[in-house]
């Protein structure tokens, strides 16, 4: 690629994953539909955007590690439940139409971003819930069909993460937003870049710019979100899926 399309895609990785990283999912708001503009065919730019956004993981990992806000167990319950999803999701993807389910994705979406704008008070206050068995089984089980969905259709699923954490195990949105960056970002996302680059194509010429726009927004936006705290974080994540859910369906 000439140097002005390398120049294109770090500015447009660059603001997907500073908006990703401060509401906590939605990176492939901009990045997967830039990629299919410009030429790529949509499996080959989903397992592009894929390996990109482990960047992404990076980036907010350096940031929010600092902040000591992860426990050790809970994240091994997100992983152990949510990348056998991912696995699944990957493989299914590549071999059926997505056409009805990005329709039905977008549609629950904006469900996710209206669902929190009208309950005010959600995500505010961490509250730790559902840390009982029964709540754990329902708990994975919901974690382990968002990884499919990250798996196979890629744009927003963070931000099913992020909201599944905030509603059903208690935690404020700068928690949720930790776990989603770190563990979604750099595991499930690095889960899904391998199983689609086995099964599929990548387009290793477009990735220098876009791991650069990845890493760097995925630290830029942790930082605002630590920074703002839950309210502006709340704000940011119902903007950002009303957003995703209109791409998605348009």
């Amino acid at each position: 690629m000439i140097l002005l399309d390398q120049l294109l895609l770090f500015l447009i990785s660059l603001v997907a994953n500073v908006f990703s990283a401060f509401a906590g999912g939605g990176a492939g708001l901009l990045q997967l539909p830039a990629l299919i503009f410009l030429g790529l065919p949509f499996g080959v730019a989903l397992a592009t955007h894929k390996v990109a956004s482990v960047a992404l993981g990076v980036g907010a990992t350096l940031r929010h590690l600092r902040e000591k806000s992860l426990e050790a167990r809970f994240s091994g319950f997100i992983l152990a439940t949510g990348l056998p999803g991912v696995v699944f999701g990957a493989a299914v993807i590549l071999a059926v139409p997505s056409r009805l389910a990005q329709i039905l994705l977008g549609v629950f979406t904006i469900g996710l971003g209206l669902y929190s704008f009208f309950n005010r008070q959600l995500g505010q206050m961490h509250s730790p819930r559902n840390r009982d068995r029964r709540g754990l089984w329902w708990g994975g089980a919901g974690l382990f069909v968002i990884g499919f969905l990250n798996g196979s259709l890629t744009s927003g699923t963070g931000l099913f993460c992020t909201i599944w954490l905030v509603r059903w195990f208690g935690l404020d949105y700068r928690r949720a937003v930790a776990y989603t960056l770190v563990l979604v970002g750099l595991f499930w996302n690095g889960t899904g870049a391998i199983t689609l680059g086995l099964l599929g194509e990548i387009r290793w010429s477009w990735l220098p710019a876009l791991l650069l726009g990845s890493l760097v927004g995925g630290y830029l936006g942790a930082h605002w979100a630590i920074a703002k705290g839950n309210l502006w974080i709340k704000r940011a994540f119902e903007l950002v899926t009303v957003l995703v859910g209109f791409k998605l369906i348009y």
